[in-house]
């Protein structure tokens, strides 16, 4: 449906469109038709309702659209020439302020958003959502109102609300329509006042299957073939955020059998999975990873799942546990799967163990697809790659990112996983005992995939840009 653009005739200004998140659809016999926001709730809008009909004088009918949309058209057709203040060219919530955390948060869950950031400047307040790895501005507050915000989120986490001057941790359990969840929230002060960061934790793990977090088919094989082992460790490596939690639920979840006792030490829980024992680490009275895990070899487990090895004790455990006959899954924070070993090293632990008990190494990243709507192909020259890259094949166009209202003008929807697995066998367990530091010929003579050959592909076939897969390139 097309909008009436913003004029004269049109009694929907642009300071009403951004202030009541509304667009103007048509106007018939004294009856406009609005376009709103599908996630506010009816009372809110029978409130905007009454109040546009008193501004207008109009009778007044919402139309439901998707926000995503309406964002588009509201800031196409009511530009900042028609606004006296440019603030409005961002969505003030006009509901009842009590109502607003609990909306946030609702809208942010069906975004499938993983962050929601609260931040207060000099003049301004604003709400982002970070969405498929990118921050997008939502919503602006009053000065005034930001406090209140502020309190309710620390009375729902159970924090301290005269606490302004440290930092501050907690959790909120959300429930709503059905809908259940964690949210973890992290307040920090600023120079103007505090920072909230409150992240959505996914409960939900019945969508999430190995086989389409984008696993290649020879790095799927080589991956499940390390988890047909009875005992040894896999570990994923790879940046805060790229997924790994993710893959390891994903494992956990094809693992799951009424035969196997599965044990997991987690922080946070992210997903909570039926028939798996999963524990809180709670490091402010002493229960740590590594202090779990040997409390762990005391419960018969057949796997144990740690939610990251970040200290030497832990890597040590974790060793011990795969000697003893358990299958042990855990991350770790390197840089490549072959910098597992290196990593591992560097803690401590004796290359001979580290290539007794390693089964499988993998690195993964998260890459932003392609938004299909409005990608625009060009053009590939060879000087765009990295100075000393060297691509596997010829490239002679690639598509880059260009912005619509399906993917929030950022040229982007949707995230998918690159692998990089290694498989621990004979000759690479005798490579770790060398301890060789590359091994860049073998992965080629077993024509084993890098994170860069999988970025390289995602280009190649216009699923990406080359501003998303150029770090990978670098390696």
């Amino acid at each position: 449906m097309t909008l009436a653009t913003a004029n004269t005739n049109n009694p929907i200004t642009a300071e009403l469109a951004w202030k009541y998140h509304i667009a103007c659809s048509g106007m018939k016999d004294g009856r406009m038709t609005l376009l709103i926001d599908s996630g506010v709730s009816e009372a809110d809008q029978q409130m905007r309702k009454e109040e546009l009909e008193l501004i207008t004088g109009y009778s007044i009918v919402f139309e439901n659209t998707d926000p995503a949309i309406l964002f588009e058209q509201i800031r196409r057709d009511y530009s900042k020439k028609d606004s006296a203040d440019d603030r409005l060219q961002h969505s003030y919530y006009t509901g009842h302020p009590d109502h607003f955390l609990n909306d946030l948060i609702a809208e942010a869950k069906s975004l499938k958003s993983s962050d929601i950031h609260i931040e207060t400047y000099e003049h301004d307040c604003r709400v982002r959502i970070r969405v498929d790895g990118l921050l997008v501005l939502r919503y602006l507050i009053e000065k005034k109102q930001y406090p209140a915000l502020i309190n309710k989120i620390k009375i729902s986490a159970n924090l301290d609300i005269a606490e302004k001057r440290l930092p501050q941790d907690g959790r909120i359990f959300f429930q709503r329509e059905g809908d259940k969840f964690d949210i973890r929230v992290s307040i920090v002060p600023t120079l103007h006042g505090e920072k909230v960061v409150l992240r959505l934790l996914n409960n939900d793990a019945t969508d999430i299957q190995l086989e389409t977090l984008g696993f290649s088919t020879g790095d799927l094989r080589n991956y499940q073939e390390g988890l047909k082992k009875p005992y040894g460790i896999v570990l994923i490596s790879g940046p805060t955020g790229s997924g790994k939690t993710t893959t390891l639920y994903a494992t956990l979840k094809q693992l799951n059998l009424s035969t196997k006792n599965i044990l997991t030490i987690e922080d946070p829980i992210e997903y909570t999975l039926k028939g798996v024992n999963q524990v809180q680490v709670k490091e402010n009275i002493g229960f740590t990873f590594a202090v779990a895990l040997r409390t762990f070899l005391r419960q018969d487990p057949d796997i144990i799942m740690l939610g990251e090895i970040r200290d030497a004790e832990t890597a040590n455990m974790a060793i011990r546990a795969a000697l003893t006959g358990h299958l042990v899954l855990s991350t770790i924070h390197t840089n490549s799967a072959w910098g597992t070993v290196s990593r591992l090293v560097d803690m401590g632990i004796p290359s001979f163990l580290i290539a007794n008990t390693l089964n499988t190494s993998v690195a993964q990243r998260l890459i932003r697809l392609l938004c299909p709507e409005c990608k625009r192909k060009e053009t590939f020259l060879p000087e765009y790659f990295p100075r000393n890259y060297r691509p596997p094949g010829i490239l002679e166009s690639h598509f880059v990112p260009v912005g619509c209202a399906h993917c929030y003008n950022t040229g982007y929807r949707k995230r998918k996983a690159i692998y990089e697995v290694i498989p621990v066998d004979i000759e690479l367990a005798d490579e770790i005992k060398k301890g060789t530091q590359r091994i860049d010929d073998f992965l080629n003579e077993k024509q084993i995939k890098t994170l860069a050959d999988n970025a390289f592909e995602l280009l190649k076939t216009g699923e990406t840009s080359l501003e998303e897969v150029y770090p990978m390139l670098l390696n």
